[in-house]
């Protein structure tokens, strides 16, 4: 009797990517977002590390289009840290801290980070990180807003 052949002796099979349970109602519905806030984090150190040691400007939208928190905030000469809740390198950062001069700070938690948009205009550049905390009647965390999105503008200098 001859060896039957292994096709999957030294193939690791991957997990599936576990989804996060959003209700609204009595409807429920599982969504992947680990996948994207991954790349979403890493898109945003990208570009943190080009805006490092430049002046940038911060500004914060909620769901309805109405300013809140920050406007025209400005960050001279950012500075940025990130911090891990696990030790391996290959985990995104769970929260990135930008520091200017004279103590400004601000802290992005970067979990329910889902996209970052890009938009340029003749003088400055956008940077545009969507946040997505479920839907407004049933939100994923209930201290968190179910939209936001935080504008870091970069003004081109001639």
């Amino acid at each position: 009797m001859m060896g039957q052949l292994d096709l999957f002796q030294n193939v690791k099979l991957a997990e599936p990517e576990p989804r996060t349970t959003v209700r609204l109602s009595r409807k429920a519905a599982q969504i992947p977002l680990q996948k994207k806030q991954r790349a979403a984090v890493k898109r945003l150190m990208e570009i943190l590390k080009e805006l490092e040691g430049k002046d940038i400007f911060l500004g914060s939208y909620s769901a309805g289009g109405g300013h809140f928190w920050l406007d025209n905030l400005k960050l001279s000469k950012l500075k940025v840290e990130s911090f891990r809740t696990e030790r391996d390198e290959s985990c995104p950062p769970r929260v990135i801290v930008l520091f200017g001069n004279k103590g400004a700070c601000i802290r992005i938690f970067a979990d329910d980070l889902l996209a970052i948009r890009e938009q340029e205009y003749p003088g400055y550049h956008h940077f545009l990180l969507d946040f997505w905390n479920g839907f407004g009647q049933s939100p994923m965390n209930s201290y968190r807003s179910h939209y936001a999105c935080l504008a870091i503008t970069r003004f081109r200098t001639k």
